[in-house]
């Protein structure tokens, strides 16, 4: 398994040969965060090719803000930086919301994968619609796996305002997907308790 360390580690050393004029080793070092960089972008805009377009974005700023990158941040980090800055400006200059299609006859060996379709749009809707700081938030933490201590990076703010907008946006989450709850089982949206730390929304 790769440290922390050893993963950064590759990733400025890509980063030092794509400013030395190394020819592939952009495309080497995004191809290492395509995949996380391409969820994020996802979540938070809930449309694949605003999604790939964000990353697209993502891709034309980091290469062209390479040169500016100081090395305070992991690699990493700066780079969900650009992502999510990219997702936002997007989801700024229009209003993302998913779509679907439904037939007028349905056959009856389709309808539980659509029921499962509408749910997810429905759960994208209702991410779509947090105020952009809590979505971001909880995009990182809640669905691309982020350490609140990572998100605080890629968003700039302190952990304590990431426990916040988390907690802020789950809440919401719980309202408007509240009739999706399985009474029988597990709440899958739930509000935590405020952390005593918690920052500014």
């Amino acid at each position: 398994m790769t440290e922390p360390g050893d993963a950064d580690a590759q990733d400025r050393a890509l980063l030092a040969e794509h400013l030395g004029g190394a020819p592939h080793a952009f495309d080497d070092l995004l191809g290492r965060h395509r995949q996380r960089m391409w969820a994020v972008a996802f979540r938070t805009l809930g449309d694949p090719e605003e999604a790939a377009d964000a990353v697209q974005d993502a891709r034309i700023s980091a290469y062209r803000g390479a040169a500016g990158y100081r090395g305070e941040a992991r690699v990493t980090t700066w780079l969900h930086r650009i992502v999510v800055n990219a997702c936002l400006d997007r989801a700024r200059r229009q209003a993302v919301r998913p779509t679907v299609p439904l037939p007028e006859q349905l056959p009856a060996d389709a309808r539980d994968a659509l029921d499962e379709h509408e749910t997810a749009v429905l759960v994208q809707q209702a991410i779509a619609a947090l105020p952009e700081e809590q979505r971001a938030a909880v995009v990182l933490v809640d669905l691309t796996g982020f350490s609140v201590d990572d998100a605080a990076a890629i968003l700039e703010v302190p952990p304590g305002t990431v426990k916040s907008r988390c907690f802020r946006g789950r809440a919401r989450l719980a309202v408007s997907l509240g009739h999706l709850r399985n009474p029988d089982g597990p709440e899958s949206v739930t509000p935590a308790a405020p952390d005593a730390e918690g920052g500014q929304p």
